[in-house]
């Protein structure tokens, strides 16, 4: 276990918003945050569109692949967002929870994708602005 926060990023397929999430906290927080990411029914490759918008803004997360939800995932994390995936996080006391509400980028060209990246990216911003804080205090 990393003395580091650590941060699961949840959705339904793991191929588009919580891919984007954790690529930006990977690329805004560099190594000061631990970064997962998975599905409750993960696809079989990440969504395109979200790759190419992620590029368009220096982001490469094509080698990226979708993976399953664990139990063992959330245990380790000290903050689990959820993108849409309903009940199919599992909740366990003493962590931190938070529900983003954002368009799924399933089946959408790039143009429909960019303004979730967008918002994707102010929330990370802002998480991080809260996990830094909490760590100095």
């Amino acid at each position: 276990m990393s003395d580091k926060p650590s941060v699961l990023f949840v959705c339904v397929h793991n191929a588009g918003r919580s891919q984007m999430a954790a690529g930006f906290l990977n690329h805004l927080a560099g190594d000061r945050i631990e970064v997962r990411s998975a599905g409750s029914a993960p696809a079989d490759q990440v969504n395109p569109a979200a790759v190419e918008a992620m590029r368009e803004v220096g982001i490469d997360i094509a080698a990226e692949t979708p993976k399953v939800l664990t139990m063992d995932a959330v245990k380790e994390s000290d903050v689990c967002v959820t993108m849409g995936c309903g009940d199919a996080c599992p909740i366990f006391p003493g962590k931190r929870y938070l529900d983003w509400a954002l368009d799924d980028p399933a089946g959408k060209g790039v143009e429909a994708v960019r303004p979730i990246r967008d918002e994707i990216k102010t929330r990370i911003e802002a998480l991080i602005a809260e996990i830094d804080a909490q760590q100095e205090a």
